[in-house]
């Protein structure tokens, strides 16, 4: 892992350090140099759940419908057969909803809406800190700056400008059974973020925003630390998906999201790029384009509301 980050902070100092040639170079040549010395070896890791029209979400938001497009000349929808495309259409109880990206405006409306992040917040260092051992003891156990501190004393500073994620292993049971999913959104026992931890976060760390598995920052009657995050300008990660295995720290996180003019979730994909070193993820590959066919061509599934294979 050591090497594959001097290798990135080798093939940067190239970019900062490279004297200006006669001819001017383009600016995107040296970042080809990060791409295929360090990005192009890379692991891919996905950390989104994949969007559901039955999957958790707050009761107060209600349900969510996909449907085939219809053409609205025939009132019929398109299919493969006889229009040669198919689409979908979505209709969202909410942009709150899934793997998503709160911006603060969710809460405060002087704040940035999902449209005005910069951006800038695409890539970034990723760290991650399990709390996996106390939530297995304490199912609504918050995060500590206790357990802030015991993280660096083994891993070393949380950089500035990073992406915290906290691993709980909630995720694992999210699901798709509309009864069950539900039942999860409604269960108050789940693992938090303290308010101290945040502030210690954003204060003394300097992050760019945190990330949590559960649908809330935590069980306080207040939400006390989303209020205060929302408040104070910073966005955060809900949601969050698939963290087991991927490294505490040497890993980057992208992500993008639809921009929404004054949207106020984020419906967001997050991918963590890791060292070659990581067993977990995908490499790119040549099979990346065009991609692989399938043996069983989708279809539209009436009782799951979705198309599948």
């Amino acid at each position: 892992m050591r090497r594959w980050k001097s290798a990135a902070l080798a093939a940067l100092a190239v970019t900062v350090a490279a004297p200006a040639p006669a001819i001017a170079q383009k600016a995107g040549d040296d970042l080809w140099k990060v791409y295929d010395q360090t990005l192009s070896k890379a692991r891919y890791i996905d950390l989104t759940h994949t969007l559901t029209p039955n999957q958790p979400v707050w009761k107060g938001f209600g349900p969510s419908l996909f449907k085939p497009t219809v053409d609205p000349a025939t009132g019929q929808p398109y299919t493969y057969a006889k229009s040669g495309f198919e689409a979908t259409a979505y209709t969202l109880s909410t942009d709150q909803f899934g793997t998503q990206l709160d911006p603060p405006a969710h809460w405060a409306p002087e704040q940035a809406a999902i449209d005005e992040l910069p951006a800038s917040y695409a890539v970034r260092p990723l760290v991650v800190i399990s709390i996996v051992p106390q939530v297995r003891k304490d199912p609504k156990y918050f995060l500590k700056v206790a357990d802030i501190r015991a993280f660096e004393r083994r891993h070393g500073r949380i950089p500035a400008g990073s992406v915290v994620m906290v691993r709980s292993d909630w995720s694992k049971r999210w699901t798709t059974d509309p009864e069950d999913a539900r039942a999860l959104a409604a269960d108050r026992n789940f693992p938090s973020v303290s308010l101290d931890a945040l502030k210690f976060l954003h204060r003394r760390r300097d992050i760019l925003f945190h990330g949590h598995e559960p649908l809330d920052t935590d069980t306080t009657p207040t939400l006390e630390g989303e209020y205060w995050l929302m408040h104070n300008g910073f966005a955060q990660g809900e949601g969050i998906n698939n963290l087991q295995g991927v490294p505490a720290t040497g890993c980057l996180v992208s992500f993008g999201f639809p921009k929404f003019k004054g949207g106020l979730g984020g419906l967001a994909r997050y991918v963590a790029i890791c060292p070659p070193s990581t067993r977990k993820g995908v490499r790119i590959t040549r099979g990346d384009a065009p991609l692989p066919e399938f043996e069983s061509p989708l279809r539209w599934d009436f009782d799951r509301g979705y198309r599948v294979r």
